[in-house]
């Protein structure tokens, strides 16, 4: 008889633990980041309690040109965001191999799929160990926030991860609370590049096909 796992409710995990954060300095939070839209809330709601150190490392992202437009514009949300403390990004080394080498036989996969809890174990394994090595408080990403993203799966991989490498590990749903819709607001405040696939090769060869088959949906049945 397997053993009922009751849910849990990282959105209120997150809010009980910054409520013990100590009063007489600033503690630092290094934060995963996938892109700007991604970050734009979640930059919103937690400076006011953490330095940030905002860590972009993604392999998965191609090509090399979304990459660095990517980059780019989490880099403009910080200098026009209104933030309550300090935000600095740190640049994580770009080596796609490393994703595409995971990938192989998952090329399929859909998202959310096994290929995808390897990508996200492929960037938080990065993220924790860079945190540890910083020094960095609290240990998280912005992952979350997506409706697309296991929430589960992230926490407790960034747990795992976090007590491996020596770190603590903040655990966050950032959808949660309407912080996905503030996202899209935010984005749409500050004009953010919003890309219509996760990242990969073979989520934007999914987006590829989708586009296709509406497009010919819409031609087989017009009004």
């Amino acid at each position: 008889m397997a053993s009922f796992k009751p849910k849990v409710n990282y959105q209120i995990k997150m809010e009980q633990l910054i409520g013990t954060l100590p009063k007489d300095r600033v503690p630092v939070l290094f934060l995963h980041a996938c892109c700007a839209p991604c970050s734009s809330f979640v930059l919103e709601a937690l400076s006011r309690y953490f330095k940030i150190r905002l860590f972009f490392y993604n392999p998965n992202i191609f090509p090399k040109e979304e990459y660095l437009y990517r980059l780019s514009e989490v880099r403009r949300l910080i200098s026009e965001l209104p933030l309550e403390n300090s935000v600095e990004v740190v640049d994580g080394e770009y080596h796609p191999e490393r994703f595409l080498e995971l990938a192989k036989g998952l090329e399929n996969e859909p998202e959310r799929g096994e290929r995808c809890r390897r990508c996200i174990g492929l960037r938080l394994t990065e993220t924790v160990q860079q945190a540890a090595l910083s020094g960095a408080d609290f240990v998280t990403t912005t992952l979350s926030i997506s409706p697309h993203k296991d929430a589960v799966f992230i926490n407790e991989k960034g747990a795992e991860l976090c007590e491996k490498y020596g770190a603590s590990w903040l655990y966050s749903d950032f959808k949660k609370k309407g912080g996905y819709l503030r996202s899209i607001e935010l984005s749409k405040k500050y004009d953010l590049y919003r890309q219509d696939f996760c990242g990969c090769v073979y989520s934007r060869e999914a987006r590829r096909r989708e586009k296709e088959a509406a497009a010919q949906s819409s031609l087989n049945n017009p009004h």
